[in-house]
């Protein structure tokens, strides 16, 4: 018979240096082997077996200390400006918590939300700011709250357009533009999708398959929605380019 102490826990604690106070502190994480999906949607958004530790509730880190949260994507040193914003903004008024155990759907919530704010407050990239409100929408749409999920949705199509407009021509253009035209169809503005999913169809220059793929795939599950709405056909729609 296996021993209890013999039995692998899906959480593991890793240990942190805080960007801001630069005091370390433990988080938790999900191990790999526990990291089993089961499906996953357009957007990106993936789902875990039914009562299985979600890896996406443990993203955020949240030093205890001082409160600030981020991602390990994120801005890894802050400036003495960037300390000095957090702190007049949040970190004054702070009050001592731990994030560092198993994590509720609400406390991920709030983890994320922390984490958005710290993001902003210190003017972090809009490609940090635009993942952390995609994540916060995948949340709510885990809990069924459709308001709240398209409400952030819109916040995170809004900040992946500031990414596309300000960084040129980054290494995932294709997936970017691909996001771009699924937020819009889930936010039902078929026609914005339209030329989203086009671009990477028929951009020349992308030679990302799996984008190209999806994006046919999207292409045409929009057609069909708009014909079931009666909706008038972009012109688009009748050729979606390239094979």
């Amino acid at each position: 018979m296996r021993r209890r102490s013999d039995v692998v826990e899906p959480l593991y604690q890793t240990t942190i240096t805080c960007p801001c106070c630069e005091q370390a502190y433990k988080t938790s994480r999900v191990r790999p082997s526990f990291k089993v999906a089961v499906r996953r949607d357009a957007d990106f958004c993936t789902y875990y077996k039914s009562g299985a530790v979600n890896p996406e509730y443990y993203v955020v880190r949240v030093c205890p200390r001082c409160g600030f949260a981020s991602t390990e994507n994120a801005v890894q040193q802050l400036s003495e400006r960037q300390k000095a914003s957090y702190a007049a903004r949040i970190g004054s008024s702070w009050q001592m918590r731990d994030y560092g155990g198993e994590r509720s759907w609400q406390q991920a919530l709030d983890c994320y939300k922390l984490a958005l704010i710290c993001a902003q407050t210190i003017g972090d990239k809009d490609r940090i700011i635009a993942g952390l409100l995609h994540h916060i929408a995948w949340l709510y749409r885990e809990h069924g709250d459709q308001e709240q999920e398209l409400r952030f949705l819109r916040f995170a199509l809004d900040a992946y357009v500031r990414v596309y407009e300000l960084e040129g021509s980054p290494d995932n253009q294709a997936r970017l533009m691909y996001l771009m035209g699924e937020l819009h169809r889930r936010l039902d503005e078929p026609y914005e999708a339209v030329k989203w999913f086009g671009r990477v169809i028929n951009d020349k220059k992308i030679m990302d398959a799996a984008m190209i793929r999806a994006s046919r795939e999207q292409w045409q599950v929009l057609r069909e929605d708009m014909l079931q709405k009666r909706l008038e056909l972009p012109e688009e729609l009748e050729n979606p380019g390239r094979a």
